[in-house]
């Protein structure tokens, strides 16, 4: 008996797998209450509401296409939260090592960013000046620090599944001299 058309035979194989996946997914989801980031001289302020960081907007499913000339945008995203958030870091300070759940897009308002990237044996930093902007991909792990002289300000605006963290605190990768607090 050929064994590639006897697997076509066990009708409950579906029923075993189904639920193993399940299992699989829920093992491997991220914690609600994931730790935040250690943090030096940082205030964060909610754009949606002033006065809760983490209050986000829920948006369903979006599925577009959009094109303008040469210009295309195509958006394919389950349900998703929306943050939009202004992140201050004082000179000195520094949003300590941390990952996101899912997409940072960074706008620097004024000052410049400093950002490390955690892989980054030489422990370089990318400076990015007053208009720049940076992308944070998910599971990106990266630090961000305020290397100036004049406050650091940042518009943030992140996209999370649903009941994700913002951001998720991560070890130091050891291969960056340590984050000391100034404050």
């Amino acid at each position: 008996m050929n064994s590639l058309t006897q697997f076509k035979k066990i009708s409950i194989l579906p029923a075993v797998i189904a639920p193993m996946l399940v299992a699989l997914v829920a093992l491997t989801a991220l914690p609600a209450g994931a730790a935040p980031p250690l943090t030096c001289g940082v205030t964060i302020s909610g754009l949606i509401d002033p006065n809760n960081p983490n209050q986000a907007a829920q948006f369903a499913e979006i599925m577009s296409y959009a094109k303008i000339g040469d210009w295309k945008a195509k958006l394919s995203i389950d349900q998703f939260q929306l943050y939009v958030v202004e992140v201050t870091i004082q000179p000195g300070g520094w949003l300590g090592w941390h990952s996101h759940p899912g997409l940072s897009f960074v706008v620097v308002k004024s000052g410049t960013a400093s950002f490390y990237e955690a892989d980054d044996p030489t422990c370089t930093p990318v400076r990015i000046p007053t208009l720049g902007t940076f992308f944070e991909p998910a599971g990106d792990v990266h630090m961000v620090r305020n290397e100036g002289t004049v406050p650091l300000v940042n518009l943030v605006i992140q996209l999370t599944p649903p009941g994700a963290p913002r951001a998720i605190g991560e070890p130091d990768p050891g291969n960056c001299p340590p984050l000391t607090c100034p404050y």
